[in-house]
């Protein structure tokens, strides 16, 4: 990316503006029930949807919060769902994807568009005199969206030509080439000084499209996809500010003739930035008090080094764009600033507790620039290994004379390990390895040779009574497959309880829990 990401102005002073009378409104209307918006994020498949339904179940249901001190000290009087302040906002529906979750045993569909949900809480004070002048209740926003948005957010720095070089520099990187040599070739025979063509930018999108759906498949697991748009278009497909493609330009930068084809893909760039990027910007993103970033780092160490890197960089990209800091009630007035940020690599129950602390060290390790960056600025941090809905649960199995640490689930249908295909209802133990205890190990570039008796990594191989989530190979040594959700238990009376989890409460407690106090 061009540029000192650091020093990004994202917006003008019209917007600036705008973002300040829309905190005084907010301000005045907050001083009955005190809000505060969390924005939820993460890149495709990190767990944004069920991250968002699993709090607010455990919430309304009373769930197993003992981190949570509000919770934990029967402080919680009720929690429940109320009408969103933002008309304009699509609900978050959290009703389906409850229903997918308890009564389907799927995973909800991932998130592709921002939605909202207020949940508001009754609460007795932790203080005495707080306690005495009565009930205290927050409103809780919160705003799901996908990060892939998040990585628009540089292009509003940028102009078409810089964006055009950088996307094209990454394509040619070796873990990209082959799956953008079809949209490149097809560059290459173009003129950007030549006629405009409707037909010519069509093909350009698409081909632009196809090798960003690719680089995000499973196999690659690659993070960095601007413009996010192209991979989730909702009401914009087919329209002109989707149908653009960077070109191949010439070093100089060169004139830009009326009605070239680069004058139409420069046009169309910027319509992108003001239809899209800057309103979710100006509206949404800078109304946010906190955040919490989830990071799927597993998909990442199954495609092996270059997606971690590829990863690392996209996530700094994001967290460039963030606006960290202390807020006071005079400051909220004026500029909303995030003032607490919390970084949470999901599917931690995919490994066994033991490997938790090794997975907080992978996710430290990927977002290290974001943490200085946002605690200098004064807001405060933190890093956990997360399982909104925890899918599995760890045994001691003997194998071949060795107690093993193993998980155990029901993979999902179609799931594949060591040469067998999953069906979706059988149950199996695995033992799904260790990750090394230095991070860096895993940013390694590829063929390197494997120490037998390091970390144990050469006996990831062996399971239990099923094939092993993690198969070694001399390129990967770690695999891990997905999990369908839990049955949900139920008490001796027939009540169902809330879905299980791994470190939610901390979440919530990291949260809101200073403003529950």
């Amino acid at each position: 990316m061009a540029g000192d990401p650091k020093a990004l102005k994202l917006t003008s002073l019209a917007d600036d503006a705008r973002i300040a009378l829309s905190n005084l409104a907010e301000a005045a209307v907050s001083v009955v029930t005190p809000s505060v918006r969390i924005g939820v994020t993460g890149l495709s498949r990190a767990g944004k949807t069920i991250f968002i339904t699993a709090l607010v179940h455990n919430l309304v249901r009373g769930g197993r919060l003992p981190l949570f001190s509000a919770h934990a000290e029967k402080r919680i009087a009720r929690a429940f769902l109320e009408p969103q302040p933002d008309d304009g906002v699509p609900r978050f529906d959290y009703e389906a994807h409850l229903k997918d979750l308890v009564d389907k045993r799927i995973w909800p569909d991932s998130t592709r568009r921002i939605s909202e949900l207020r949940l508001t809480i009754e609460y007795e004070s932790a203080g005495f005199l707080s306690r005495a002048l009565g009930r205290g209740r927050l409103h809780v926003d919160l705003v799901d969206y996908p990060g892939e948005w998040l990585l628009d957010l540089p292009l509003l720095a940028q102009d078409y030509a810089d964006w055009s070089r950088h996307a094209v520099e990454l394509a040619r990187e070796p873990k990209r080439a082959q799956l953008a040599a079809e949209w490149l070739g097809f560059l290459a025979t173009l003129d950007p000084a030549g006629p405009d063509d409707e037909e010519t930018a069509r093909k350009a999108a698409a081909l632009f499209t196809d090798y960003l759906r690719a680089c995000r498949a499973d196999a690659f697991a690659l993070s960095t996809l601007s413009p996010g748009r192209f991979l989730m278009p909702g009401d914009l497909e087919g329209s002109p500010a989707l149908t653009f493609s960077p070109l191949i330009l010439p070093e100089d930068g060169g004139a830009v003739p009326r009605g070239s084809l680069r004058a139409m893909m420069e046009r169309r760039y910027e319509a992108y930035k003001s239809i899209v990027v800057r309103p979710f910007f100006r509206d949404h993103f800078t109304r946010l008090d906190r955040q919490i970033v989830l990071v799927d780092a597993l998909a990442a160490l199954n495609a092996g080094p270059e997606a971690l890197h590829d990863l690392e960089a996209a996530l700094g990209e994001i967290l460039a764009c963030f606006r960290p800091g202390r807020n006071s009630w005079l400051s909220t007035l004026v500029t909303r600033r995030i003032d607490r940020l919390l970084f949470a690599a999901t599917k931690a129950d995919h490994l066994h507790h033991e490997d938790h602390d090794r997975l907080e060290a992978v996710l430290r390790r990927l977002v290290a620039g974001g943490i200085e960056r946002a605690e200098f600025a004064g807001a405060e941090v933190d890093v956990l290994a997360l399982a909104s809905v925890r899918a599995t649960r760890e045994a001691r199995v003997k194998h071949e004379g060795e107690e093993l640490a193993c998980i155990m689930g029901t993979p999902l249908p179609g799931e594949r390990a060591d040469g067998q295909v999953f069906d979706g209802e059988t149950e199996i133990a695995m033992f799904p390895g260790d990750l090394p205890r230095d991070p860096e190990k895993l940013f390694e570039v590829k063929n390197r040779t494997l120490d037998p008796s390091e970390d144990r990594l050469a006996s990831q191989g062996k399971h239990a009574q099923n094939p092993p989530v993690a198969v070694v190979d001399e390129d990967n040594p770690l695999r891990f497959v997905r999990f369908r959700p839990p049955r949900v238990e139920k008490t001796a009376g027939g009540r169902e309880l809330s879905l299980p989890h791994i470190r939610l409460d901390r979440a919530i407690e990291f949260l809101i829990g200073d403003r529950l106090a």
